[in-house]
């Protein structure tokens, strides 16, 4: 059972287990570290597949068998949606954009050729939105149309799997694996995972304000941004027969876009130091997310007990 479920037993949220939780933290040179790696039980982790736990019964509950969903050639929220969703029944198509290309993401694109996804490539978001509607019209169920899930699994319902999150780690404070964190650290790349951990934390009682290091440069990242998706996840549970008062505002959280680099999927020289400290300490990050937040953490003074989400999920 969820801690949602378990806090509301009457609520109308329909889940479905793909990963085993709670994931480890531990302390780590000075701050902490909830290591979501390992959370997956088949062929991909991290924090793409608690969105999923979400998104998944989700569509089977609007009854539709394709999932549309965007990403960049390297994206890992595509590699995901497409293995999970096919061991769930439904047919995965992707619009995936160009983006600088290193090893790391010709590695991801091989993935994703093999995944079993339905895959279209651009050049750039603004072809990718012009053929959508192509796309959506080719891909169809007799009249139902593909279900479209926004980059990263980004919506109310995909934010519910940091909400979950959140709760899991006020369960971790309680029992006296971590201190409250001051702040909470997280790579925001389109913002459910910072906006479900700030409207979780708060429904949790915690004190611990989110610090998100935003990593895209294609679309708006900033806090109005993504307080407005964590106040939609509060309105979505409201709707479902759960009683969330909480209330969330751009004051709640911070986004920090000084970390990016040139543009999406760029190196930076911080980020590389960081991934090559952090694999030495046993922390397998990608360059284009974890490894530019836990730089930011690494260069900068930053209130604590600091805890530092890892939320890359290799295999």
């Amino acid at each position: 059972m969820t801690f949602l479920a378990r806090r509301f037993p009457d609520a109308d949220l329909p889940w479905v287990r793909l990963g085993t939780g709670p994931t480890p933290v531990r302390e780590l040179d000075g701050f902490w570290v909830k290591d979501e790696a390992g959370f997956g039980d088949g062929g991909w982790g991290g924090n793409k597949v608690r969105k999923l736990e979400w998104i998944i019964p989700e569509l089977h509950r609007r009854r539709r068998r394709v999932m549309f969903t965007v990403g960049g050639i390297g994206t890992h929220w595509g590699l995901a949606a497409a293995l999970y969703g096919r061991e769930h029944g439904l047919r995965v198509v992707l619009g995936l954009v160009d983006q600088p290309v290193d090893d790391h993401v010709r590695e991801q694109t091989r993935r994703l050729d093999a995944s079993g996804a339905d895959i279209h490539r651009f050049r750039s978001v603004r072809s990718l939105r012009r053929t959508a509607p192509l796309l959506l019209a080719r891909y169809a169920d007799g009249l139902r149309l593909p279900h479209y899930v926004p980059a990263g699994g980004s919506t109310a319902v995909g934010s519910l799997g940091y909400v979950e999150t959140a709760l899991e780690i006020a369960e971790q404070v309680r029992a006296g694996l971590l201190p409250e964190p001051a702040t909470v650290v997280t790579a925001v790349g389109s913002g459910g995972t910072a906006a479900g951990l700030t409207l979780g934390l708060r429904m949790a009682g915690l004190r611990s304000r989110v610090l998100g290091i935003v990593v895209n440069d294609a679309f708006r990242l900033d806090a109005v941004t993504i307080a407005r998706l964590a106040d939609q996840t509060a309105a979505l549970l409201r709707t479902r027969g759960a009683l969330v008062e909480e209330r969330i505002g751009p004051r709640d959280l911070v986004a920090d876009a000084s970390w990016l680099g040139e543009t999406y999927g760029a190196l930076t020289p911080e980020a590389e130091e960081a991934r090559a400290w952090a694999a030495d300490q046993g922390l397998e990050l990608e360059p284009v997310y974890t490894a530019k937040a836990l730089a930011a953490i690494r260069g900068s003074a930053l209130d604590g007990p600091v805890l530092f989400l890892q939320t890359h999920g290799p295999r």
